[in-house]
């Protein structure tokens, strides 16, 4: 297990494939600043070509992440333009990452034991998977402070029916991960002691499949989702052909017949 750590971001080969991102900022409550959100696309531009083959993120300390930085916010007020410029900068920056984690070629997990709210929430839920302690909270709560959450509403939108969604945006109140489970935003509530050993089983279990055979699948996954019906089923169908002509869809139907472990080319 290899350790590398910059500024705001600790990164951890846990092995076997797995690679796992934690914020650790959590004298700030792991804000999405400019610094951080850079560090972070970083990470994730680093592993669009590395040898790791899912993504854990995680965070140290009681709040996953609060959301963007509101001083940085507020400081940006005093620029000629009452901060135009710069909400329009850090937004489309924090927007690119959300979009750079949806359109990573490779599975990523959130892991997240504690408060996550606004972009913090926005974040978890841009992960093709979330797995939370039971203690853990969710919340899009820009409305209490006269900011409509509407870019994590872009992702919240995206994973909960638009009632639950629009109850989410328009009270601002947390809620617990029982709720965020049965609403659709994470896939499971798991007590604090069980968390971290229950995702590394999940993220290596999914490291084993084919690397490539996961990165058709995300893609296509992600594309269809927006498309009518009709329209799904035709890349879908598209996208099976390729696939099957790929080198690990013929040794895995192969090793299925002849009742032995696949070999995957990566």
């Amino acid at each position: 297990m290899s350790e590398q750590s910059s500024s705001l971001l600790e990164i951890k080969d846990l092995g076997s494939g797995v690679v796992k991102i934690t914020l650790n900022d959590p004298g700030h409550q792991n804000t999405l600043s400019e610094k951080m959100i850079d560090e972070l696309q970083s990470v994730f531009d680093t592993h669009t070509s590395s040898t790791s083959r899912v993504l854990v993120l995680a965070a140290s300390g009681k709040v996953f992440s609060a959301g963007h930085d509101l001083k940085e916010l507020k400081a940006a007020r005093s620029n000629a333009d009452q901060g135009k410029e710069y909400f329009q900068f850090i937004l489309k920056k924090c927007s690119t990452l959300m979009q750079s984690i949806v359109h990573h070629p490779k599975p990523v997990i959130a892991q997240v034991d504690g408060v996550a709210t606004a972009a913090g929430c926005q974040l978890a839920l841009s992960c093709d998977l979330v797995y939370a302690s039971s203690s853990s909270r969710f919340a899009t709560p820009g409305v209490n402070i006269g900011l409509f959450c509407s870019t994590p509403m872009v992702a919240l939108s995206r994973n909960a029916s638009v009632k639950h969604a629009m109850e989410m945006l328009l009270t601002g109140d947390l809620i617990s991960t029982g709720e965020a489970a049965d609403i659709g935003l994470i896939n499971k509530s798991l007590e604090q002691a069980d968390l971290e050993s229950y995702v590394l089983e999940k993220a290596k279990k999914i490291a084993a499949k084919s690397k490539t055979t996961l990165k058709i699948g995300k893609k296509a996954f992600y594309e269809q989702i927006e498309m009518p019906l009709s329209k799904a089923y035709e890349y879908a169908s598209q996208v099976m052909v390729e696939n099957m002509l790929e080198y690990d869809a013929k040794e895995g139907i192969e090793a299925f017949l002849d009742k032995r472990p696949p070999s995957w080319k990566e």
